[in-house]
């Protein structure tokens, strides 16, 4: 990794390159950020990708603003579908890890694998559905061991070591849509904070072209909301 062009960035702004400027972009990115943001192109915001985080940024309100706006259009790496697999420890609802992806496999399998031998393919179809169910399910449970030895030091979880991770039984009274909508705020309200990993924030976070002439009371009732909710 290329060290961090203080000297470039103040050059470019005509600003002290003595140390003497406060808030230092080294030493203070943030406080500078705020305060300098739109002023710089694109290539060299870039460069901050290096010395704050996503989590960290979500503290200047151009950059909160731009991922309100990404979010918007509804990208397909927040949908509910691809939210499910890539973070399937935010799901709170019960069902059988894999399943999805397990019918997928059986319907393949059906329609378009090996065409005409018909006896085969349905011994395959429910094979195949079964494999991809206990993949997936393996996948998630090697996140959560992940999750809970990269917290160990913090955290210590009550449940059996017996349990693996695996999935509790159904709740009696979920209910599908609003388990979907809770799921959805709480993608959202983590990608707003920078705390979603597998996100290239930097290309939201960077594009000038996501600025737009916002309501300051919006965005603060949003952000409002969220804290009632999390209360």
């Amino acid at each position: 990794m290329q060290p961090f062009e203080e000297i470039t960035i103040l050059t470019y702004l005509g600003l002290e390159i003595d140390g003497s400027y406060s808030p230092s972009p080294l030493n203070q990115p943030v406080q500078f950020l705020q305060k300098h943001l739109n002023q710089l192109p694109p290539h060299l915001l870039l460069k901050f990708s290096s010395i704050t985080t996503p989590k960290d940024r979500t503290m200047i309100p151009t950059i909160r603003n731009r991922r309100l706006e990404y979010a918007k259009y509804n990208p397909p790496e927040l949908s509910s579908a691809s939210a499910r697999h890539t973070w399937p420890t935010i799901w709170p609802g019960r069902e059988r890890r894999g399943v999805e992806e397990g019918t997928d496999e059986e319907r393949w399998a059906r329609t378009g694998f090996m065409e005409g031998t018909t006896k085969h393919v349905k011994r395959l179809g429910p094979l195949l559905r079964d494999y991809e169910e206990e993949r997936e399910a393996e996948r998630v449970r090697s996140i959560r061991r992940a999750e809970m030895m990269a917290e160990q030091d913090h955290f210590i979880p009550e449940e059996d070591d017996d349990s693996d991770g695996d999935e509790p039984g159904p709740v009696e009274g979920e209910n599908e849509p609003e388990i979907l909508a809770e799921f959805e705020r709480r993608i959202h309200e983590k990608f707003i904070y920078g705390l979603l990993d597998n996100v290239d924030f930097d290309k939201i976070d960077w594009d000038e072209s996501l600025d737009r002439d916002h309501d300051r009371d919006v965005e603060e009732r949003w952000f409002d909301e969220e804290d009632e909710d999390g209360d």
